[in-house]
């Protein structure tokens, strides 16, 4: 074995008298030249367990046990020297992180970045690293490598970024690469690109690769054993087909059932409550979408287009076409679909429906009016009937402010309710209705999870009664349990009040469970749109083909 983890336990101190168990006697080895995938949802603590193999966990507030052991081609990597280890986890054992654009240094170029490894662990000259540096972006596939590896971190793309970290960690040929959720947010086609890439890397170096994520889609695709943990505990493990096709611990089976499928749309997602508790569900009827010829037509949108512009030179302007004559219908109580990679145009549209982007020109005519052409102050009435729930819950939370100043906040300023009671009685019962309870209301969104931050911000749209919900990639930051949670809260919403939703999501199983109709966007333009059942079933366009051919098949 390269890498033996035994009965690992580590805990945080909170303060000077008392500590939380993050990891509870984790113990699973990682062979060599083979992949193994690390699963679990956030707090199982995967992450924490890689960290504490690299040695980056902070002494002053991490206690590993001294029982513990992690021995790595015969060395205990616990009882090394700071220094020895530092030289060690640098050259022979190498990581990629979650999220690049915070791992890179902004003010760095690339190429001084990856170059610095170099000369730090292999003792290059400036010169011999460069000409190193320009081989390892080749070798990750960076697009013309001769001028990337000039540019800063902000420069590129988030899959251009990643392979930037993905060539620093391979820089010094490491006989153990951790990847720790390489592709969350990237887009599916980038994601598949990164995969195949980690996987040709792991064969021609005979790497071992310890692998940490949450999908099990990716799991299939690139492991060859795989542990599943949770609450920091170990639940399952072994050979990956073993664990895919016969699952042993309900926890993993409520992992593999909880992702909707492309092949299936129940009327209801499975939860993780259903494996624990021991109530599996049985295959049920099944949710049918689609427009049918009768709909209530809600919004029409017609050659919708924005531009934004960048200065050029002393007194010229560049135009950046960001959408172009963009054009669709959405029917009342139905879901539209909108996908597309990064840069697409998706959130562009929908930012520009509620003139948070001022649009260059196009119509989009909701109850006979025109929102894009109106005034200012005539559209304020149409803001309580038109909303968002953005991506990311963390950042569209005002942090001051408790979940009762959340949602009674838009009441007042549009007049709902008739007294101050009255609205926190309301705000009482949107709580309820999206699982949340009433001692919530005295709470911050910082004592919250991801999954229920987006539920406050879901019961705050609901405050506003809309018959349009704009919903920007507001399940992608989620595990696939609360995820399951927050898209059958959303159905439910949509059965009891007929609500109407913009579904904008890179994650092509989520929209296929979600939409009645999907538009697939590329560089600003609508290059397919059909019923959704119609369009994954029989897709016309090269790109929609692309999409789907490169969502991972667990």
């Amino acid at each position: 074995m390269l890498l033996q983890v035994d009965n690992l336990r580590i805990a945080f101190r909170l303060d000077k008298h008392s500590t939380v168990e993050a990891v509870r006697g984790v113990t699973f080895s990682v062979p060599r030249n083979a992949t193994v995938a690390l699963v679990g949802e956030s707090g199982s603590g995967k992450s924490v367990s890689s960290l504490a193999v690299m040695g980056l966990l902070v002494p002053e507030t991490s206690i590993i046990d001294p029982a513990s052991r992690i021995v790595f081609d015969g060395v205990e990597l616990l009882a090394l020297a700071r220094a020895e280890r530092r030289r060690l986890c640098g050259k022979r054992i190498a990581m990629i992180f979650q999220e690049p654009m915070s791992s890179l240094n902004p003010v760095l170029t690339v190429g001084y970045q990856i170059g610095e490894v170099l000369r730090l662990h292999m003792g290059m000259t400036a010169r011999q690293a460069r000409a190193r540096t320009l081989a390892l972006l080749d070798d990750v596939g960076m697009p013309d490598p001769a001028r990337k590896i000039d540019a800063y971190p902000g420069q590129l793309s988030g899959g251009q970024q990643q392979r930037v970290m993905i060539a620093m960690a391979i820089a010094c040929e490491p006989a153990l690469l951790i990847a720790d959720e390489p592709t969350t947010a990237l887009d599916v086609t980038i994601q598949k690109q990164i995969m195949a890439l980690i996987a040709r890397l792991q064969k021609e170096r005979a790497m071992s690769v310890l692998f940490i994520t949450h999908d099990l889609g990716l799991v299939s695709e690139i492991a060859d054993q795989v542990i599943v943990m949770r609450h920091g505990e170990v639940r399952e493990q072994g050979l990956v087909r073993q664990v895919l096709d016969h699952p042993a611990d309900a926890y993993t089976r409520a992992l593999l059932h909880c992702r909707p499928r492309l092949d299936q749309r129940p009327l209801r997602l499975p939860v993780l409550e259903d494996y624990l508790d021991g109530r599996e569900p049985a295959a049920g009827a099944q949710r049918v979408r689609g427009y049918a010829a009768g709909d209530e037509e809600v919004l029409v949108v017609r050659k919708l287009s924005k531009s934004f512009y960048a200065r050029e030179g002393l007194f010229g302007k560049r135009e950046m076409r960001a959408v172009s004559d963009v054009s669709f219908t959405l029917a009342r109580g139905k879901t539209l679909g909108v996908v597309g990679e990064s840069g697409s145009g998706k959130t562009t549209v929908g930012l520009t429906l509620l003139r948070l982007h001022q649009a260059s020109g196009g119509t989009a005519i909701f109850d006979g009016k025109d929102l894009i052409g109106m005034a200012a102050r005539d559209f304020l009435p149409y803001k309580r009937r038109i909303q968002i729930v953005f991506q990311n819950p963390y950042a569209s939370l005002n942090p001051r402010f408790t979940v009762g100043q959340i949602l009674l906040e838009p009441m007042r300023i549009h007049r709902i309710g008739a007294t101050d009671g009255e609205r926190t009685a309301m705000a009482l019962q949107l709580l309820g209705k999206v699982g949340l309870p009433a001692h919530a209301m005295r709470r911050y969104p910082h004592e919250f999870s991801g999954g229920q931050r987006q539920r406050i911000a879901i019961a705050r749209c609901l405050t506003m009664r809309p018959e349009i919900l704009v919903c920007d990639e507001s399940v992608s930051a989620l595990d696939v349990s609360v995820q399951a949670q927050v898209l059958n809260l959303l159905q439910d919403l949509q059965d009891e009040y007929r609500m109407s939703y913009i579904f904008i999501s890179h994650d092509l199983s989520v929209v296929k469970y979600m939409a009645d109709r999907v538009m697939v966007m590329r560089a600003g333009e609508v290059v397919e749109m059909a019923d959704s059942d119609e369009l994954y079933r029989n897709p016309r366009h090269p790109y929609t083909q692309a999409l789907l051919a490169a969502i991972p098949r667990t």
